[in-house]
């Protein structure tokens, strides 16, 4: 479900989606996975989503 939203940066004066070449990073635990991405502005999102 989360592949289906197309995460946008939030940072002040960005726009930029944030895709597959903006991912580093994936945790999986029992509870869910946490998707760290980073924007090409040096901002940071992080996701948590249930499977």
């Amino acid at each position: 479900m989360l592949e289906e939203i197309e995460l946008v940066c939030d940072a002040p004066d960005c726009d930029r989606v944030l895709g597959e070449p903006a991912f580093r990073l994936a945790l999986t635990t029992p509870v869910g996975t946490r998707r760290v991405y980073e924007c090409t502005c040096g901002a940071v999102t992080i996701t948590v989503s249930r499977e």
